[in-house]
């Protein structure tokens, strides 16, 4: 049933800042970071710092808690890439589940990406204080979403594939504004 919610794409209208992104293979990781962060480190370095991302090669690992990693790369390396982070961690209690099916993301580029973000979410979103790199669970209007700054006009968004057109249309609002 997952394979097929994955694949299946969410139709949402692009804008002119922002596009669905493409289907990305995405793991929820709960592990002890002290006790894992070596064993990984060849597959994937876990990101250890409070509300950053690490990266390697084409997979992100972003800091959502004290113990918890979301792990986003290419879709089709989804199953090869657990199998490795499942394998390295041989020994170390942990949870490696995919939720590939459960999110689907919204990628915002341009000078004005984040102010279109900052409509409907209550960070700030200047350089000073979510630097490249940063990473947080946090909202847009009633939406949960996971917020990723990748470069500083340069976001991602994972969004429940449910609240995906909600997020879009309040997107398009917004930007209707900037243009009237």
């Amino acid at each position: 049933m997952a394979e097929t919610a994955r694949r299946r794409p969410v139709a949402i209208a692009p804008g002119s800042m922002w596009r669905a992104a493409p289907p990305y293979a995405r793991f929820c990781l709960r592990v002890d970071l002290e006790s894992a962060a070596a064993k990984v480190a060849g597959v994937m370095p876990l990101a250890t710092a409070a509300c950053r991302s690490s990266a390697q090669g084409e997979w992100n690992a972003l800091w959502l808690g004290p113990d918890e990693q979301l792990l986003i790369g290419p879709d089709h390396a989804g199953t090869a890439f657990a199998t490795s982070i499942a394998a390295a961690l041989q020994g170390v209690p942990h949870s490696l589940v995919e939720v590939s099916h459960r999110q689907s993301a919204i990628e915002l580029t341009g000078p004005n990406a984040a102010a279109l973000i900052n409509a409907g979410c209550p960070l700030d979103l200047g350089l000073h204080a979510m630097p490249v790199g940063f990473c947080s669970r946090t909202v847009y209007a009633k939406a949960e979403i996971v917020l990723w700054r990748r470069a500083e006009h340069d976001f991602h968004l994972e969004v429940w594939r449910s609240y995906l057109p909600y997020v879009a249309k309040l997107l398009a609002l917004v930007a209707d504004e900037y243009r009237g």
